[in-house]
Protein backbone atom coordinates (compact mmCIF):
# COMPACT_ATOMS: atom_id res chain seq x y z
CA UNK A 1 0.00 0.00 0.00
CA UNK A 2 1.62 3.32 -0.64
CA UNK A 3 1.72 6.05 1.72
CA UNK A 4 3.53 9.39 2.04
CA UNK A 5 5.94 10.02 5.04
CA UNK A 6 7.32 13.51 6.59
CA UNK A 7 10.76 13.26 7.27
CA UNK A 8 13.09 15.57 9.22
CA UNK A 9 14.22 16.69 5.71
CA UNK A 10 12.55 18.87 3.15
CA UNK A 11 11.98 15.63 1.22
CA UNK A 12 8.72 13.21 1.57
CA UNK A 13 7.90 9.99 0.02
CA UNK A 14 4.78 10.53 -1.30
CA UNK A 15 1.59 8.30 -2.23
CA UNK A 16 -1.93 8.12 -3.14
CA UNK A 17 -3.69 10.63 -0.64
CA UNK A 18 -6.01 13.76 -0.62
CA UNK A 19 -5.36 16.30 -3.24
CA UNK A 20 -2.88 18.64 -2.52
CA UNK A 21 -2.07 22.05 -2.94
CA UNK A 22 0.33 24.52 -1.81
CA UNK A 23 0.94 28.39 -3.35
CA UNK A 24 3.84 29.48 -0.54
CA UNK A 25 6.89 27.19 -0.26
CA UNK A 26 7.52 29.29 3.16
CA UNK A 27 4.48 26.86 4.33
CA UNK A 28 5.69 25.00 7.24
CA UNK A 29 2.75 22.71 7.10
CA UNK A 30 3.86 19.01 6.59
CA UNK A 31 3.19 16.79 3.40
CA UNK A 32 0.66 14.46 2.98
CA UNK A 33 1.40 11.62 4.24
CA UNK A 34 2.31 12.65 7.53
CA UNK A 35 0.76 11.27 10.84
CA UNK A 36 -0.48 13.01 14.05
CA UNK A 37 -2.29 11.19 16.79
CA UNK A 38 -4.87 12.99 19.49
CA UNK A 39 -5.82 11.68 22.71
CA UNK A 40 -10.16 11.16 23.06
CA UNK A 41 -11.37 14.41 24.61
CA UNK A 42 -12.93 13.94 27.76
CA UNK A 43 -15.65 16.64 26.39
CA UNK A 44 -17.41 16.84 22.88
CA UNK A 45 -16.00 20.59 22.69
CA UNK A 46 -12.26 20.29 23.17
CA UNK A 47 -9.73 18.31 20.78
CA UNK A 48 -6.41 17.65 20.47
CA UNK A 49 -5.20 20.09 18.09
CA UNK A 50 -1.73 20.50 18.04
CA UNK A 51 1.08 17.74 18.53
CA UNK A 52 4.83 17.07 18.13
CA UNK A 53 5.17 13.47 17.19
CA UNK A 54 7.15 11.03 15.70
CA UNK A 55 5.29 8.19 13.99
CA UNK A 56 5.75 4.70 13.06
CA UNK A 57 2.86 3.12 10.89
CA UNK A 58 1.09 -0.22 10.84
CA UNK A 59 -0.47 -1.75 8.56
CA UNK A 60 -3.51 -3.65 10.45
CA UNK A 61 -6.21 -3.41 7.79
CA UNK A 62 -6.14 -5.22 4.79
CA UNK A 63 -6.43 -4.20 1.29
CA UNK A 64 -9.42 -3.74 -0.26
CA UNK A 65 -10.04 -4.21 -4.26
CA UNK A 66 -13.76 -2.84 -4.07
CA UNK A 67 -13.37 0.59 -3.01
CA UNK A 68 -10.67 3.50 -2.96
CA UNK A 69 -9.68 4.23 1.00
CA UNK A 70 -7.52 7.14 1.98
CA UNK A 71 -4.52 6.04 3.14
CA UNK A 72 -4.74 7.23 6.43
CA UNK A 73 -7.81 5.33 6.67
CA UNK A 74 -5.86 1.86 6.84
CA UNK A 75 -3.33 2.93 9.93
CA UNK A 76 -4.09 2.37 12.78
CA UNK A 77 -2.56 1.99 16.31
CA UNK A 78 1.00 3.61 15.43
CA UNK A 79 3.79 3.63 17.74
CA UNK A 80 3.62 7.55 18.95
CA UNK A 81 5.81 9.65 21.23
CA UNK A 82 3.27 12.94 21.78
CA UNK A 83 2.89 16.00 23.76
CA UNK A 84 -0.42 17.55 23.10
CA UNK A 85 -2.35 20.80 23.99
CA UNK A 86 -6.24 20.78 24.54
CA UNK A 87 -8.39 23.11 22.14
CA UNK A 88 -12.07 24.48 22.93
CA UNK A 89 -14.04 24.55 19.82
CA UNK A 90 -16.97 26.44 21.75
CA UNK A 91 -15.21 28.60 22.99
CA UNK A 92 -12.83 28.97 19.72
CA UNK A 93 -16.17 29.03 17.66
CA UNK A 94 -17.31 32.15 20.13
CA UNK A 95 -14.30 34.04 18.72
CA UNK A 96 -14.62 33.64 15.58
CA UNK A 97 -18.75 34.25 15.20
CA UNK A 98 -17.87 37.19 13.54
CA UNK A 99 -14.76 36.50 11.67
CA UNK A 100 -14.35 36.41 7.71
CA UNK A 101 -14.41 33.22 6.06
CA UNK A 102 -11.07 33.78 4.99
CA UNK A 103 -10.07 33.98 8.73
CA UNK A 104 -11.73 30.72 9.42
CA UNK A 105 -10.33 28.61 6.68
CA UNK A 106 -6.64 30.55 7.33
CA UNK A 107 -7.21 29.28 11.35
CA UNK A 108 -8.36 25.76 9.97
CA UNK A 109 -5.62 24.84 7.68
CA UNK A 110 -2.83 26.40 10.19
CA UNK A 111 -4.12 24.02 13.06
CA UNK A 112 -4.56 20.92 11.52
CA UNK A 113 -2.44 20.96 8.69
CA UNK A 114 -2.30 17.60 6.74
CA UNK A 115 -5.29 16.25 8.79
CA UNK A 116 -8.06 18.38 7.19
CA UNK A 117 -9.41 18.34 3.56
CA UNK A 118 -12.32 20.42 2.41
CA UNK A 119 -15.28 18.31 1.07
CA UNK A 120 -16.45 19.81 -2.79
CA UNK A 121 -19.35 18.59 -3.73
CA UNK A 122 -19.44 20.62 -6.97
CA UNK A 123 -21.68 23.48 -6.81
CA UNK A 124 -21.08 26.96 -5.45
CA UNK A 125 -18.69 25.62 -2.43
CA UNK A 126 -15.88 25.69 -4.94
CA UNK A 127 -15.77 29.13 -3.07
CA UNK A 128 -14.00 27.17 0.25
CA UNK A 129 -11.26 26.02 -2.49
CA UNK A 130 -10.90 29.84 -3.62
CA UNK A 131 -10.52 30.21 -0.31
CA UNK A 132 -8.17 27.74 0.84
CA UNK A 133 -5.64 29.18 -1.99
CA UNK A 134 -5.92 32.66 -0.55
CA UNK A 135 -4.57 31.87 2.41
CA UNK A 136 -1.31 30.52 0.81
CA UNK A 137 -1.15 27.14 2.66
CA UNK A 138 -1.35 24.00 1.23
CA UNK A 139 -4.63 22.29 1.19
CA UNK A 140 -6.38 19.06 0.18
CA UNK A 141 -9.56 18.23 -1.40
CA UNK A 142 -12.11 15.52 -1.57
CA UNK A 143 -15.79 14.74 -3.02
CA UNK A 144 -18.05 12.00 -2.88
CA UNK A 145 -18.62 10.56 -6.73
CA UNK A 146 -21.72 8.67 -6.19
CA UNK A 147 -22.06 7.44 -10.00
CA UNK A 148 -25.38 9.70 -10.48
CA UNK A 149 -23.77 13.32 -11.01
CA UNK A 150 -24.67 15.70 -13.70
CA UNK A 151 -22.25 15.73 -16.94
CA UNK A 152 -21.53 19.56 -15.97
CA UNK A 153 -20.19 18.51 -12.60
CA UNK A 154 -17.93 16.41 -13.43
CA UNK A 155 -16.67 18.82 -15.93
CA UNK A 156 -16.37 21.57 -12.58
CA UNK A 157 -14.00 18.99 -11.17
CA UNK A 158 -11.52 18.76 -13.78
CA UNK A 159 -11.59 22.61 -14.55
CA UNK A 160 -11.18 23.06 -10.60
CA UNK A 161 -8.14 21.00 -10.79
CA UNK A 162 -6.71 22.87 -13.51
CA UNK A 163 -7.05 25.81 -12.00
CA UNK A 164 -5.68 25.22 -8.54
CA UNK A 165 -2.85 22.33 -9.55
CA UNK A 166 -4.52 20.08 -7.49
CA UNK A 167 -5.93 16.70 -7.81
CA UNK A 168 -8.97 15.95 -5.94
CA UNK A 169 -9.46 12.67 -4.17
CA UNK A 170 -12.72 11.09 -5.13
CA UNK A 171 -14.48 8.54 -2.81
CA UNK A 172 -16.83 5.92 -4.50
CA UNK A 173 -19.38 4.23 -2.90
CA UNK A 174 -18.84 0.50 -2.36
CA UNK A 175 -19.81 -1.63 -5.68
CA UNK A 176 -20.93 -4.57 -4.07
CA UNK A 177 -23.56 -2.33 -2.04
CA UNK A 178 -24.40 -0.61 -5.16
CA UNK A 179 -25.35 -3.58 -6.61
CA UNK A 180 -27.42 -5.28 -3.83
CA UNK A 181 -29.21 -1.40 -4.03
CA UNK A 182 -29.93 -1.70 -7.63
CA UNK A 183 -31.14 -5.17 -8.21
CA UNK A 184 -33.25 -5.45 -5.23
CA UNK A 185 -34.91 -2.21 -5.94
CA UNK A 186 -33.83 -1.07 -9.49
CA UNK A 187 -32.20 2.37 -10.17
CA UNK A 188 -35.16 5.01 -9.17
CA UNK A 189 -36.23 3.23 -6.16
CA UNK A 190 -35.93 6.47 -4.07
CA UNK A 191 -38.74 7.97 -5.78
CA UNK A 192 -41.17 5.52 -4.39
CA UNK A 193 -40.00 5.32 -0.78
CA UNK A 194 -37.69 8.24 -0.06
CA UNK A 195 -33.96 9.03 -1.02
CA UNK A 196 -32.28 8.05 2.43
CA UNK A 197 -31.10 4.39 1.55
CA UNK A 198 -29.69 5.27 -1.59
CA UNK A 199 -27.58 8.35 0.26
CA UNK A 200 -26.81 6.27 2.63
CA UNK A 201 -25.02 3.61 0.33
CA UNK A 202 -23.66 6.34 -2.34
CA UNK A 203 -22.86 9.65 0.02
CA UNK A 204 -23.01 8.66 3.61
CA UNK A 205 -20.50 5.53 4.09
CA UNK A 206 -18.10 6.78 1.48
CA UNK A 207 -17.85 10.08 3.64
CA UNK A 208 -17.52 7.84 6.96
CA UNK A 209 -14.57 5.84 5.20
CA UNK A 210 -12.76 9.60 4.13
CA UNK A 211 -13.35 11.19 7.22
CA UNK A 212 -11.80 7.77 9.06
CA UNK A 213 -8.24 9.24 7.44
CA UNK A 214 -9.08 12.37 8.75
CA UNK A 215 -8.94 14.92 12.18
CA UNK A 216 -11.35 17.91 10.75
CA UNK A 217 -13.14 18.17 7.63
CA UNK A 218 -14.10 21.77 5.63
CA UNK A 219 -17.47 22.00 4.60
CA UNK A 220 -19.96 24.43 2.80
CA UNK A 221 -23.34 24.67 4.95
CA UNK A 222 -23.98 27.58 5.38
CA UNK A 223 -27.32 28.70 7.45
CA UNK A 224 -29.38 30.21 5.05
CA UNK A 225 -29.38 26.74 2.76
CA UNK A 226 -32.20 25.56 5.14
CA UNK A 227 -33.24 28.16 8.05
CA UNK A 228 -35.81 25.70 9.40
CA UNK A 229 -32.96 23.06 9.89
CA UNK A 230 -29.55 24.44 9.63
CA UNK A 231 -30.23 27.46 11.37
CA UNK A 232 -28.22 26.92 14.05
CA UNK A 233 -24.52 26.16 12.52
CA UNK A 234 -21.14 27.15 14.24
CA UNK A 235 -18.29 27.87 12.23
CA UNK A 236 -16.27 25.41 13.84
CA UNK A 237 -17.47 22.40 16.11
CA UNK A 238 -16.07 18.86 17.23
CA UNK A 239 -18.55 16.69 14.77
CA UNK A 240 -21.31 15.06 16.44
CA UNK A 241 -21.69 12.30 14.26
CA UNK A 242 -18.67 11.14 12.36
CA UNK A 243 -15.64 9.58 13.59
CA UNK A 244 -12.05 10.28 12.85
CA UNK A 245 -8.75 9.08 12.45
CA UNK A 246 -8.34 7.82 16.00
CA UNK A 247 -11.94 6.99 16.19
CA UNK A 248 -14.55 7.51 19.24
CA UNK A 249 -16.93 10.78 19.83
CA UNK A 250 -14.86 13.79 19.62
CA UNK A 251 -12.21 12.52 17.28
CA UNK A 252 -13.20 14.73 14.28
CA UNK A 253 -13.41 18.78 14.18
CA UNK A 254 -15.76 20.15 11.40
CA UNK A 255 -15.07 23.48 10.04
CA UNK A 256 -18.15 25.52 8.51
CA UNK A 257 -16.25 28.86 7.03
CA UNK A 258 -18.98 30.05 5.30
CA UNK A 259 -21.80 29.24 8.00
CA UNK A 260 -22.91 32.85 8.11
CA UNK A 261 -22.36 34.08 4.66
CA UNK A 262 -25.42 34.68 2.73
CA UNK A 263 -25.60 32.85 -0.72
CA UNK A 264 -25.85 35.68 -2.83
CA UNK A 265 -22.52 37.19 -1.06
CA UNK A 266 -21.45 33.62 -2.28
CA UNK A 267 -22.26 34.24 -5.70
CA UNK A 268 -20.32 37.83 -5.25
CA UNK A 269 -16.86 36.89 -4.05
CA UNK A 270 -17.30 33.84 -7.10
CA UNK A 271 -17.38 36.65 -9.82
CA UNK A 272 -15.38 38.48 -8.42
CA UNK A 273 -12.29 36.23 -8.10
CA UNK A 274 -13.54 34.57 -11.58
CA UNK A 275 -13.50 31.32 -9.68
CA UNK A 276 -14.65 28.61 -12.29
CA UNK A 277 -18.46 27.29 -11.73
CA UNK A 278 -20.75 24.82 -12.54
CA UNK A 279 -22.80 25.54 -15.82
CA UNK A 280 -25.70 24.44 -14.23
CA UNK A 281 -25.67 27.81 -12.07
CA UNK A 282 -27.20 29.56 -15.29
CA UNK A 283 -29.90 26.79 -15.91
CA UNK A 284 -31.75 27.53 -12.79
CA UNK A 285 -29.96 24.99 -10.72
CA UNK A 286 -28.93 26.57 -7.18
CA UNK A 287 -28.61 23.22 -4.68
CA UNK A 288 -26.67 20.91 -6.85
CA UNK A 289 -26.38 17.12 -6.20
CA UNK A 290 -27.01 14.09 -8.40
CA UNK A 291 -28.85 14.31 -11.75
CA UNK A 292 -31.82 12.23 -10.76
CA UNK A 293 -32.77 14.37 -7.15
CA UNK A 294 -31.66 17.78 -8.53
CA UNK A 295 -34.04 20.23 -10.50
CA UNK A 296 -33.29 23.64 -11.64
CA UNK A 297 -35.86 26.34 -8.98
CA UNK A 298 -38.08 28.42 -10.43
CA UNK A 299 -37.78 32.72 -9.00
CA UNK A 300 -38.38 33.34 -5.79
CA UNK A 301 -37.95 29.67 -5.01
CA UNK A 302 -35.69 28.45 -2.02
CA UNK A 303 -32.81 26.49 -3.36
CA UNK A 304 -33.57 23.69 -1.42
CA UNK A 305 -36.60 23.19 -3.28
CA UNK A 306 -34.68 21.48 -5.87
CA UNK A 307 -33.72 18.85 -4.17
CA UNK A 308 -35.68 15.68 -3.69
CA UNK A 309 -38.73 17.93 -5.09
CA UNK A 310 -40.93 14.93 -4.41
CA UNK A 311 -40.56 14.71 -0.75
CA UNK A 312 -41.88 16.56 2.16
CA UNK A 313 -39.93 19.80 3.04
CA UNK A 314 -38.83 18.27 6.31
CA UNK A 315 -36.82 15.47 4.54
CA UNK A 316 -34.80 17.69 2.22
CA UNK A 317 -31.08 16.04 3.77
CA UNK A 318 -29.13 13.51 2.91
CA UNK A 319 -27.44 12.54 6.11
CA UNK A 320 -23.99 14.17 5.73
CA UNK A 321 -24.93 16.72 8.02
CA UNK A 322 -26.97 14.73 10.11
CA UNK A 323 -25.52 16.64 13.42
CA UNK A 324 -26.41 20.05 12.56
CA UNK A 325 -30.49 19.41 11.51
CA UNK A 326 -32.16 20.92 13.60
CA UNK A 327 -35.66 19.10 14.52
CA UNK A 328 -38.36 21.75 14.92
CA UNK A 329 -41.97 20.84 16.72
CA UNK A 330 -40.74 17.36 17.44
CA UNK A 331 -40.83 16.42 13.82
CA UNK A 332 -38.98 13.49 12.33
CA UNK A 333 -36.65 14.96 9.55
CA UNK A 334 -36.94 11.98 7.51
CA UNK A 335 -40.92 13.06 7.27
CA UNK A 336 -41.78 9.77 7.90
CA UNK A 337 -42.91 9.72 11.71
CA UNK A 338 -45.93 10.95 13.40
CA UNK A 339 -46.96 14.55 13.11
CA UNK A 340 -45.55 17.75 15.03
CA UNK A 341 -47.89 19.52 17.25
CA UNK A 342 -48.93 22.49 14.50
CA UNK A 343 -51.61 25.29 13.86
CA UNK A 344 -54.05 23.39 11.71
CA UNK A 345 -54.58 25.59 8.43
CA UNK A 346 -56.62 25.26 5.44
CA UNK A 347 -59.39 26.74 7.96
CA UNK A 348 -62.38 27.90 5.53
CA UNK A 349 -66.43 27.62 6.07
CA UNK A 350 -66.44 26.86 2.29
CA UNK A 351 -63.99 23.97 2.69
CA UNK A 352 -64.68 20.34 4.35
CA UNK A 353 -62.24 18.57 6.63
CA UNK A 354 -62.15 15.14 5.61
CA UNK A 355 -61.81 12.17 7.94
CA UNK A 356 -60.23 8.96 6.99
CA UNK A 357 -63.31 7.14 6.39
CA UNK A 358 -64.26 10.37 4.61
CA UNK A 359 -61.87 10.28 2.41
CA UNK A 360 -62.18 6.32 1.37
CA UNK A 361 -65.42 6.75 0.91
CA UNK A 362 -64.55 9.57 -1.53
CA UNK A 363 -62.26 7.58 -3.37
CA UNK A 364 -64.70 4.34 -3.61
CA UNK A 365 -67.48 6.20 -4.96
CA UNK A 366 -67.82 5.75 -8.79
CA UNK A 367 -70.62 7.61 -9.48
CA UNK A 368 -70.10 11.03 -7.33
CA UNK A 369 -73.01 13.76 -7.52
CA UNK A 370 -70.61 16.79 -7.11
CA UNK A 371 -66.95 16.58 -8.09
CA UNK A 372 -64.16 17.03 -5.41
CA UNK A 373 -61.21 19.48 -5.08
CA UNK A 374 -58.82 18.58 -2.35
CA UNK A 375 -55.90 19.01 -0.37
CA UNK A 376 -53.85 16.12 0.97
CA UNK A 377 -51.28 18.44 3.75
CA UNK A 378 -49.45 18.87 6.96
CA UNK A 379 -49.93 21.75 8.98
CA UNK A 380 -46.24 21.99 9.60
CA UNK A 381 -45.38 21.81 5.72
CA UNK A 382 -43.93 25.45 4.75
CA UNK A 383 -44.88 24.97 1.41
CA UNK A 384 -48.55 24.03 2.69
CA UNK A 385 -48.05 27.27 4.68
CA UNK A 386 -47.35 28.96 1.67
CA UNK A 387 -50.35 27.90 -0.34
CA UNK A 388 -52.87 28.26 2.40
CA UNK A 389 -54.08 31.82 1.24
CA UNK A 390 -54.46 30.76 -2.46
CA UNK A 391 -56.48 27.38 -1.53
CA UNK A 392 -58.99 29.46 1.10
CA UNK A 393 -59.55 32.36 -1.64
CA UNK A 394 -59.89 29.55 -4.01
CA UNK A 395 -62.80 27.63 -1.76
CA UNK A 396 -64.48 31.18 -1.21
CA UNK A 397 -64.20 31.50 -4.96
CA UNK A 398 -66.12 27.63 -5.86
CA UNK A 399 -68.17 28.21 -3.01
CA UNK A 400 -71.75 27.35 -5.06
CA UNK A 401 -70.44 26.47 -7.95
CA UNK A 402 -71.11 22.46 -7.95
CA UNK A 403 -67.73 21.62 -6.59
CA UNK A 404 -66.43 21.04 -3.39
CA UNK A 405 -63.33 21.65 -1.75
CA UNK A 406 -61.86 19.59 1.27
CA UNK A 407 -58.83 18.77 2.71
CA UNK A 408 -57.19 15.82 4.43
CA UNK A 409 -54.62 15.73 7.15
CA UNK A 410 -52.41 12.80 5.30
CA UNK A 411 -49.32 13.25 7.74
CA UNK A 412 -48.58 10.68 10.80
CA UNK A 413 -50.11 7.21 10.42
CA UNK A 414 -52.51 8.71 7.91
CA UNK A 415 -49.15 9.42 5.65
CA UNK A 416 -48.76 5.59 4.34
CA UNK A 417 -52.09 5.06 3.24
CA UNK A 418 -52.14 8.55 1.22
CA UNK A 419 -49.24 7.18 -0.63
CA UNK A 420 -50.52 3.82 -1.05
CA UNK A 421 -53.83 5.15 -2.11
CA UNK A 422 -53.83 8.38 -3.02
CA UNK A 423 -51.21 9.29 -4.88
CA UNK A 424 -48.99 11.27 -2.36
CA UNK A 425 -45.37 11.97 -2.91
CA UNK A 426 -44.87 14.98 -1.22
CA UNK A 427 -46.75 17.77 0.66
CA UNK A 428 -49.17 19.74 -0.59
CA UNK A 429 -50.89 16.89 -2.70
CA UNK A 430 -53.44 18.24 -4.42
CA UNK A 431 -56.08 16.05 -5.85
CA UNK A 432 -59.27 16.59 -8.43
CA UNK A 433 -62.35 13.76 -7.81
CA UNK A 434 -64.47 13.87 -11.31
CA UNK A 435 -67.68 13.34 -11.13
CA UNK A 436 -68.54 10.48 -13.24
CA UNK A 437 -64.95 8.99 -11.93
CA UNK A 438 -63.63 6.96 -9.21
CA UNK A 439 -60.17 7.54 -10.26
CA UNK A 440 -58.32 11.17 -8.59
CA UNK A 441 -56.62 12.98 -11.05
CA UNK A 442 -53.63 14.67 -9.43
CA UNK A 443 -52.51 18.51 -9.75
CA UNK A 444 -49.19 18.28 -11.83
CA UNK A 445 -47.50 21.40 -11.09
CA UNK A 446 -46.04 23.51 -8.13
CA UNK A 447 -47.82 26.35 -9.70
CA UNK A 448 -50.24 27.10 -6.43
CA UNK A 449 -51.44 30.71 -7.02
CA UNK A 450 -55.42 30.77 -7.51
CA UNK A 451 -55.62 31.24 -10.90
CA UNK A 452 -53.39 28.12 -11.70
CA UNK A 453 -55.75 26.04 -9.62
CA UNK A 454 -58.65 27.57 -11.07
CA UNK A 455 -57.24 26.74 -14.49
CA UNK A 456 -56.99 22.88 -13.27
CA UNK A 457 -60.35 23.04 -11.87
CA UNK A 458 -62.17 24.35 -14.64
CA UNK A 459 -60.24 22.46 -17.59
CA UNK A 460 -61.72 19.08 -15.41
CA UNK A 461 -64.93 20.15 -13.85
Amino acid sequence: MAFAVTSSSSKAISGSGFAFSSSSSESKVSQIGSFRLLERPQVASTIVSKRRISVKPVNAEQKRNDSVVPLAATIVAPEVEERAEVEDFEQLAKELEHASPLEIMDKALETFGNDIAIAFSGAEDVALIEYAHLTGRPFRVFSLDTGRLNPETYQLFDKVEKHYGIHIEYMFPDAVEVQALVRSKGLFSFYEDGHQECCRVRKVRPLRRALKGLRAWITGQRKDQSPGTRSEIPVVQVDPVFEGLDGGAGSLVKWNPVANVQGSDIWNFLRAMNVPVNTLHSQGYISIGCEPCTRPVLPGQHEREGRWWWEDAKAKECGLHKGNIKQEDGAQLNGNGAAPAAADIFNSQNSVTLSRPGIENLARLDNRQEPWLVVLYAPWCQFCQAMEGSYVELADKLAGSGVKVGKFRADGDEKEYAKRELQLESFPTILFFPKHSSKAIKYPTEKRDVDSLMAFVNALR
